[in-house]
């Protein structure tokens, strides 16, 4: 189900007013099993995978209750091998077999396990995670064993988050679904406005966005640099719209039932640095690999060196975990190595700096800064995006061989009118704007609130004739699947 179809339209009402109708002891039954119902509208039987993660590792926390060391030590590794197993199994073997195979037509040799192919679970790479963090928690001491299966498996399958997180830490939920919710005005205008911004940055401007990007992706050898330049500009704050709006939405649905989710993006792309990014970019997914893969590796203990293998590990990771393909490991590579070089270079940097009398806090460094992370952002996410290594190389060969043309036949033939670029680069352009004020002034919506009613509600009637008027629903209204799903 998705959130921006008309079915979630009715889920969402549905199981909000059921939940603060019945009693508290049932309210984590009848969100466990809405939850459920959610994930198996897409298909029933991959959430049988989810279950058996949750009775997995909620098994693990157990078994590492008053337990030694070195218990607990087999008892994490063990939950943890089983759920990459099942990851490994769903979403990593057809690709791992299909590079065996040619590596061995390249010696001359016959292939094995030809054909081989599972259905990738929506949204299992979220909850395997997340279950994982759990178990490490509770390794850590950092909480303690939940006893009620029924609500760690509400923790692990909580409908809002569920397929595209944030991937929630158990420190943070599970102590909320003790507590007694009361519906409360305040907290269900303020989900509102928040899930209203999720729509606008989906509809109005990540699906528009889409157009023109997978028009260029579909004709690279016909577009001229200034096509590619756009394709690769817009995909970046196309997959920043499209990934921020369903957290937005979620963290706004959670909130009106009295859930506090964890927040999961922080303006990115005003970022002056890679490190700056990466703390404000996808936030749950970044302090989980810290906390349990960059400090479990050392961390920045063991000197520099070490710190910038460990930072490489990291970032491979984080390439191999969105996606079975040589394109992901190579993204995740390259930002590993920026980050490593980086470090490598800080005193360098500062020395260079301080000998040229520069100022770092200057307009002009600070500008520089943001525009070198956002050129080699976007430009690193044109491997993200394409099908394969060889069509990134094509891309970036298009943008080396300047070309003035803008668009080869016109926009129609990239699937967007001249109506729809001026709305597109006007949308960007006001998306800018946004996060700029949200960094100088702090979150939106509480000061939106704190307006007179009456501009409230203008803003909030705005924005709906926003959606309606400017949104992208397709044909008969096809809504379009969130670009997260597939990892």
């Amino acid at each position: 189900m998705l959130f921006n179809s008309l079915k979630f339209a009715l889920f969402f009402p549905c199981v909000t007013a059921g939940y603060f109708i019945l009693p508290h002891r049932l309210r984590n039954l009848w969100l466990l099993g809405c939850s459920y119902l959610f994930y198996m509208c897409w298909n029933p039987r991959y959430a049988l995978l989810m279950l058996a993660s949750t009775a997995i590792t909620w098994a693990a926390g157990m078994a590492m209750k008053n337990a030694g060391k070195a218990r607990k030590k087999r008892v994490l590794a063990l939950a943890v091998a089983l759920n990459l197993a099942i990851l490994f199994l769903f979403k990593y073997a057809g690709f791992v077999l299909d590079n065996i195979n040619a590596v061995r037509h390249a010696l001359g040799l016959q292939s094995v396990f030809t054909g081989f192919q599972l259905l990738l679970p929506v949204g299992i790479s979220f909850y395997i995670f997340q279950a994982v963090g759990y178990a490490a928690d509770v390794y850590r001491g950092e909480v303690e064993p939940e006893t009620s299966f029924l609500r760690y498996a509400l923790f692990v399958s909580f409908f809002p988050q569920l397929v595209a997180g944030p991937i929630e830490r158990s420190r943070n939920m599970l102590p909320q679904f003790r507590e007694v919710h009361h519906f409360d005005y305040q907290r269900f205008r303020s989900g509102l406005v928040q899930m209203l911004w999720g729509y606008i940055q989906k509809l109005v401007i990540a699906d528009r966005l889409a157009l023109l990007v997978d028009g260029v992706y579909a004709n690279l050898a016909q577009q001229g640099t200034v096509s590619l330049l756009f394709a690769a500009v817009f995909f970046a704050v196309q997959l920043y719209c499209d990934f921020s709006s369903y957290s937005d939405i979620a963290i706004g649905a959670a909130r009106i039932m009295g859930f506090d989710l964890m927040r999961n993006f922080n303006s990115p792309y005003l970022s002056l640095s890679l490190g700056e990014f990466w703390n404000r970019w996808h936030i749950s997914l970044s302090t989980w690999l810290r906390d349990n893969v960059y400090i479990l590796l050392g961390g920045n203990r063991k000197g520099t060196l070490h710190t910038c293998l460990n930072l490489l590990a990291v970032f491979l990771v984080s390439g191999i975990w969105h996606g079975a393909a040589w394109t992901y490991v190579v993204w995740g590579g390259l930002h590993g190595l920026w980050m490593a070089a980086s470090r490598l270079s800080q005193n360098l940097r500062t020395s260079v700096c301080k000998a040229l009398h520069i100022d770092r806090q200057g307009k002009l460094h600070r500008f520089l800064c943001w525009l070198l992370t956002f050129v080699f952002v976007s430009g690193a996410l044109v491997i993200f995006r394409a099908d394969s290594l060889s069509q990134a190389m094509q891309f970036y060969r298009g943008l080396l061989h300047w070309s003035a043309m803008p668009f080869v036949g016109g926009f129609e033939a990239l699937g967007m009118d001249r109506a729809d670029f001026v709305v597109s680069c006007l949308a960007v352009a006001a998306l800018f704007v946004c996060d700029w004020l949200r960094c100088k002034k702090g979150p939106l919506t509480p000061q939106l609130l704190a307006k007179p009613v009456a501009l409230q509600w203008a803003v909030l009637l705005a924005g709906i004739l926003l959606v309606v008027v400017f949104g992208m629903y397709g044909e008969g209204y096809v809504e379009k699947p969130f670009i997260y799903f597939q990892f």
